[in-house]
């Protein structure tokens, strides 16, 4: 397919694209993530009310490594939201009297992989309910960078080494054990990660599971280059 039009470049697309019925889809939308975890946490509640007022979407944890640490994941579809209305809360109290975790900090979207039938539900309404999900009281959030060579692959390999991490994903699913959300951090992770992977449920252990057995294929063993660091937390806290 000819790049460009008339000698000049194609326009791009950026769009999130899917299948439905055989005929593609497309949909200029998703939703930004962002992590950010803190430290000298004494009183959680006043933080929870602090989130409740300011109208933040997302959820608050107990970090399970740190029994004064606490961990907020906040979404929203505009990222101007992070630097103006998440960023004038993050500098008043409570927060202001929190020490911050910089090494835990994660900024991520929503995307299509091109064969969603329904993208809406894909990239805005089912990130939303896992993460607001009560059942899902646990979870683990962690960034993950792949090696290079990865994207030099074929893409029918790219299907294959990936659909093994999918086969074990919807295994934990169907038996209600575990669930993903994942996210693209391309450009957006200040050391240079790929994604940022969320797993949620009603348990600890099945997460820690999910995250051994993905330990045995072929992409975490021989095209992952970092995994981590790994927050474990519990929702204390989770928005309508």
């Amino acid at each position: 397919m000819s790049h460009r039009t008339n000698g000049r470049p194609a326009p791009l697309d950026l769009a999130e694209k899917g299948l439905r019925d055989g005929e593609p889809i497309r949909l200029d939308r998703r939703l930004f993530m962002k992590f950010t975890a803190f430290g000298g946490c004494e009183a959680v509640e006043p933080v929870a009310e602090a989130l409740a007022a300011a109208r933040v979407e997302g959820a608050l944890y107990l970090d399970a490594n740190d029994p004064s640490g606490i961990g907020v994941m906040a979404i929203a579809e505009d990222p101007e939201w992070f630097v103006t209305s998440q960023r004038s809360l993050f500098r008043q109290p409570p927060f202001a009297d929190l020490a911050r975790k910089e090494a835990f900090d994660m900024l991520g979207r929503t995307y299509s992989i091109g064969y969603e039938s329904d993208l809406e539900e894909t990239l805005l309404r089912l990130p939303r309910r896992k993460i607001l999900d009560p059942q899902n009281a646990w979870a683990l959030w962690y960034p993950l960078r792949r090696a290079a060579g990865f994207y030099r692959l074929p893409q029918e390999r790219q299907r294959k080494i990936l659909g093994e991490h999918g086969a074990i994903g919807r295994r934990y699913g169907a038996a209600g054990l575990a669930t993903d959300i994942r996210l693209a951090a391309f450009g957006l992770d200040r050391n240079d990660n790929d994604f940022v992977i969320g797993l949620l449920g009603r348990a600890l252990h099945p997460l820690s599971a999910v995250v051994e057995t993905m330990r045995g294929t072929e992409q975490t063993a021989e095209f992952v280059t970092s995994l981590g660091p790994f927050f474990v937390g519990r929702a204390v806290w989770q928005s309508a």
